[in-house]
C-alpha cells in the first residue's frame, strides 16, 4: 500500500498544500511547531476517520476558517483509490472515489496505516484503555465487523449503564436480561476477536523485540481473557454479567465485559507497566507496532503505510537503524527535526516544512 500524494487545505496550520510521496522512506523534516506531526496526523486520519491526537474534529480546522480538507490517492493491489474527508465545526463528509459515504464503516480498509509516536508509551505504561484502544484501532482496520460490533456494543452498554442508574430497582432487574442478551452477541464477537489478533500479534511482537533488543530481553503478549469462540464468549459474558446484578446496580455502571479487559505485556516476565524502565516501555511498545504491521501484511495481503511521528529522537542509533531494517517493504511517512543520511543508510524522500508549507528547493532526494 503507498500513499501517492497528500492534499490539505485549511488543515491545522496547513492553508493549503499537497505532498507527494515515494515508495519508501518519506522525511517530514523542519523546526518543531511548523507543521510536520499535522501532516501525519492528517494521514492516519484517512486510514482510521479519527485523529491520533483529539477527538474534536474542529480541532483540526485551520483557525478563522470554517471547514478543513484532506484527500489522498492511495495504490493498493486491487488499483488506485481515492479517499476524503472535508471537516467543519458540527458535522463532515466522507468520500470514497468521489461518492459520499454515510459511515465511518465504509472508510476503513481503503488506506491501512500504523502510527507510532513518543506518546504511545502509553501502550505500556497507561491503563487498560489505552490497550484497548490500541487493539480497537488496528483489528476494526482490518475488519468492518469488529468495528461495526464495537459501536453496536458501545451504544447498547451506554444504555445499561443509564439503566443502572435508575431508582426502580424492579424496573431494572425486569430490564436487564433483554440489553444483556444484544450486549453479549456483540461483546463475544469483539472477545473473539481480540483473542485471535493477540495470538498472532504475540509471536510477532517477541520477534521485533528480541530483534530490537538483540535478544537481551523477551516479550510476552497476552489476551486478559482465554482465547474463545464467540459463541463461548457470548455466553461467558451473559453468565458474568447475570451473576452481578446487584454489584452493577450498586455502582451505576457495568463493571465486567470486554469494555474493561486488558492486554498484558510482559518483559523477561515482569508486567512492563509496573516495573519496566521508560527505555523498556519505549522499545515494547515499537516492537507491538512492527508485529502491527506484520498482521496487516497477513491480513490485508500488503504491507500498511507507516507513520512515525518523532520517533528517531527517541531512539540510539542502533535502534534508529534496526527500525528501517524492519520495514523492507514499507511505505513509511517519518517526521524529525534532522535528516541526516547516517540514520537512515539509504536515499530518502526529503520534504522540509516551514511555517505549514513545503519548502521547496529543487532537489527532492
Amino acid at each position: 500500500m503507498r500513499i501517492k500524494n497528500l492534499r490539505l487545505k485549511n488543515f491545522r496550520n496547513y492553508a493549503e498544500e499537497e505532498f507527494v510521496f515515494d515508495e519508501g522512506v518519506n522525511v517530514l523534516y523542519g523546526r518543531n511547531a511548523q507543521g510536520k506531526t499535522n501532516c501525519a496526523e492528517a494521514v492516519f486520519y484517512l486510514c482510521t476517520g479519527t485523529s491520533p491526537r483529539t477527538h474534536k474534529d474542529r480541532q483540526l480546522i485551520r483557525a478563522g476558517q470554517e471547514s478543513a480538507f484532506i484527500g489522498a490517492d492511495v495504490g493498493n493491489r486491487f488499483g488506485t483509490v481515492r479517499v476524503e474527508a472535508e471537516i467543519f465545526e458540527s458535522a463532515r463528509t466522507l468520500r470514497v472515489n468521489g461518492g459520499k459515504i454515510s459511515r465511518n464503516a465504509e472508510l476503513l480498509g481503503n488506506v491501512n496505516g500504523v502510527f507510532f509516536s513518543p506518546e504511545e508509551l502509553r501502550l505500556i505504561q497507561g491503563g487498560p484503555d489505552e490497550r484497548r484502544r490500541f487493539l480497537n484501532v488496528s483489528l476494526s482496520q482490518m475488519s468492518k465487523s469488529y468495528y461495526t460490533a464495537l459501536i453496536r456494543y458501545n451504544r447498547i452498554l451506554e444504555q445499561r449503564n443509564a439503566l443502572l442508574k435508575e431508582r426502580d430497582a424492579g424496573l431494572v432487574l425486569e430490564t436487564l436480561p433483554v440489553w444483556d442478551a444484544e450486549l453479549c452477541r456483540y461483546g463475544g464477537e469483539i472477545v473473539a476477536r481480540r483473542g485471535e489478533f493477540v495470538r498472532s500479534l504475540a509471536p510477532y511482537a517477541a520477534e521485533k523485540h528480541a530483534f530490537l533488543t538483540d535478544g537481551a530481553e523477551a516479550l510476552e503478549v497476552r489476551a486478559e481473557r482465554r482465547e474463545q469462540t464467540a459463541a463461548e464468549a457470548e455466553k461467558a459474558l451473559y453468565a458474568e454479567l447475570s451473576s452481578n446484578y446487584e454489584r452493577d446496580m450498586r455502582l451505576g455502571f457495568t463493571a465486567a465485559g470486554p469494555h474493561r479487559d486488558d492486554l498484558k505485556i510482559f518483559i523477561n516476565g515482569d508486567e512492563a507497566r509496573v516495573y519496566g524502565s521508560q527505555g523498556q516501555a519505549r522499545t515494547a511498545a515499537l516492537a507491538l507496532k512492527l508485529a502491527e504491521v506484520e498482521i496487516f501484511r497477513a491480513v490485508a495481503g500488503e504491507a500498511p503505510v507507516l507513520i512515525l511521528d518523532d520517533v528517531m529522537s527517541e531512539l540510539d542509533l542502533s535502534r534508529r537503524r534496526k527500525l528501517l531494517q524492519q520495514m523492507e517493504g514499507v511505505q513509511i511517512i517519518l517526521t524529525c527535526t534532522h535528516t541526516e543520511k547516517v540514520l537512515f543508510g539509504r536515499q530518502v524522500n526529503k520534504i522540509r516544512i516551514r511555517g505549514g508549507a513545503i519548502v521547496r528547493t529543487g532537489g527532492a532526494k
